[in-house]
């Protein structure tokens, strides 16, 4: 059972999920303004996202990742282990 719930962008496992993020974006080869492109988003939001200055949730992070050439569940599953 997991106890008491605390701000998920002051875990480690959001310090992965980040790494992972920008990770997925650079192996795409892919700058932080052409994904935003992608994504149809300031190329400001994604330099948010990948700096922890702005949540992403959970579909926003799928996006993202799907963006990159990514299968998000495999992602996700690393940063949960």
């Amino acid at each position: 059972m997991i106890g008491a719930m605390r701000k998920s962008v002051y875990t480690a496992e959001y310090g992965v999920l980040r790494a992972e993020l920008r990770a997925a974006r650079a192996k795409a080869g892919l700058s932080q303004r052409q994904l935003a492109e992608r994504l149809k988003v300031p190329h400001s939001w994604v330099a948010k996202v990948e700096n922890g200055e702005r949540r992403i949730d959970l579909i926003e992070c799928a996006w993202f990742l799907a963006a990159c050439g990514v299968a998000p569940l495999a992602v996700l599953s690393r940063v949960m282990r």
